[in-house]
């Protein structure tokens, strides 16, 4: 159970009118997170526009012109070029910063958080006043190899992933509903958020192209496992967009140094942190997008011993890309600063 101070905290939520904006704030209300005022700030263009917090309804203040020196955390999620330009000021101000995107995850002096799997890191913040939220398709992958690689120790991952329009923004979402009532009404297709027609379709490219042929994308989750989990395990992605709304899906091969077995593995998932194991050998006895969407687990199905490798062990893990892989990370990166007391609430120390 959480257990947090008498004395709340002012929030604000940069981006508060995108897709894991609006889902922080609802997340914040749902968890009971200790706020004394939760602020929603966007973009001049969303200025008034009005966002839901639990049953109270606020209207969107303009970043730009918004002082931070009475804030104490503040939830980000707004776009990289954003956060590369406000994420510095706003944490020189005394505010720590939890940002959900790329800008600051590779950054020596900022913690990368999934708090199920290296909470301790958050005490690292105060550098920058920055902590960085993992990728959506990192986020829920660590959580299940977590607490595998304690018990078996993890050589090399292979990852395929199945990952919804939501995580490409609003945009995205609607792209994929137009394009699909227009086939139904054979109108013509437009491909413009997605470098190929979505509906009904799969792309495999989600990020931009790097110089050996892996996107952005792919490079992300190799490249976050290591600071998260451990830098000696070799991991390598190939991340596919598809035509689901919310969810995103991995297949996931994974070689150990200690045999394992299915049992196992079962067993020491279901005690995991945030993990639900659903993996019965009949059909619908397994997790698929639909299920796990609005959901805060990560949802394990399919496990199965992989013979084509020495200790190896194949599942399927799904997840809600805008809860767990960004909204529920975030609030729950600054329950671990309440909760050890890392931070204390200003309006506190000015009483």
């Amino acid at each position: 159970m959480r257990s947090f101070g008498k004395m709340g905290y002012k929030v604000a939520v940069v981006g508060a009118t995108g897709n894991v904006g609006r889902e922080m704030l609802d997340i914040l209300a749902e968890r009971g997170f200790p706020v004394s005022e939760v602020v929603p700030l966007a973009s001049p263009r969303s200025l008034g526009t009005e966002v839901s917090f639990g049953d109270k309804t606020l209207k969107c203040k303009v970043l730009d012109n918004y002082d931070f020196s009475d804030t104490d955390i503040c939830l980000m999620s707004a776009g990289g070029s954003v956060s590369k330009e406000w994420s510095p000021k706003i944490g020189a101000q005394g505010c720590v910063v939890i940002d959900n995107s790329s800008a600051w995850r590779y950054d020596a002096e900022v913690p990368l958080v999934v708090p199920e799997v290296n909470a301790d890191a958050v005490a690292g913040f105060g550098k920058k006043n920055i902590i960085a939220n993992p990728n959506c398709s990192t986020a829920q992958l660590v959580v299940a190899l977590k607490p595998l690689h304690d018990r078996f120790g993890i050589e090399r991952v292979v990852v395929s992933t199945y990952q919804s329009v939501s995580g490409a923004g609003k945009d995205a979402m609607d792209e994929l509903f137009n394009q699909t009532r227009a086939i139904f009404v054979n109108d013509p297709v437009e491909p413009k958020k997605f470098p190929k027609r979505i509906a009904f379709n799969l792309i495999p490219q989600i990020d931009v192209f790097m110089e050996d042929g892996f996107t952005k994308e792919e490079w992300k989750m190799m490249a976050e496992t290591k600071k998260i989990l451990d830098p000696k395990i070799k991991l390598t992605a190939t991340c596919v967009r598809v035509p689901v709304f919310i969810a995103h899906s991995e297949s996931v091969n994974v070689e150990f140094k200690k045999p394992v077995t299915v049992e196992e593995a079962r067993d020491i998932l279901r005690e995991a942190p945030g993990v639900l194991v659903i993996d019965k050998h009949e059909p619908g006895g397994y997790v698929t997008p639909h299920e796990a969407a609005g959901e805060d687990a990560t949802y394990i199905s399919r496990i199965r011993e992989d013979n084509t490798v020495e200790n190896g062990l194949a599942f399927w893990c799904v997840s809600d890309n805008l809860r767990k892989g960004a909204a529920l990370n975030a609030v729950q990166i600054a329950e671990v600063l309440v909760n050890r007391k890392l931070i204390t609430p200003k309006a506190e120390k000015a009483a």
